[in-house]
């Protein structure tokens, strides 16, 4: 009967130790899959990260393209204008310039 009970106490032993080892194994298990699946999301975040930061430059870079080509834009056409009416006045300012060039030399003179 005590040999029964030992046997009994050692499988039982047995039994557990086999269960505890066998839990320690899925817990190394779940552990080695939870950091890789965290090191997976970490690399698709920071994949996303980094396309919706080139994103985000190449819309800039093209709306700062834009509004250069605006203000380029209205600045040739403000220098036209200029020209223009520069051009409709220089008959006058030529005059203008002859007269007082005249002034000059008979003062001098």
């Amino acid at each position: 009967m005590k040999t029964d009970v030992l046997k009994n106490i050692k499988a039982t032993e047995d039994e557990y130790r086999s269960m505890i080892n066998t839990a320690m194994a899925d817990k190394k298990r779940t552990i080695a899959d939870a950091e890789l699946e965290a090191d997976n999301l970490i690399m698709k975040a920071t994949s996303t990260a980094e396309d919706y930061t080139k994103k985000r430059l190449a819309d800039a870079r093209q709306q700062a393209e834009s509004k250069h080509a605006e203000i380029a834009g209205k600045g040739e056409q403000r220098a036209a204008e200029l020209k223009d009416a520069g051009s409709k006045r220089l008959d006058e300012a030529v005059k203008l310039l002859v007269s007082r060039f005249k002034e000059q030399l008979h003062v001098q003179a």
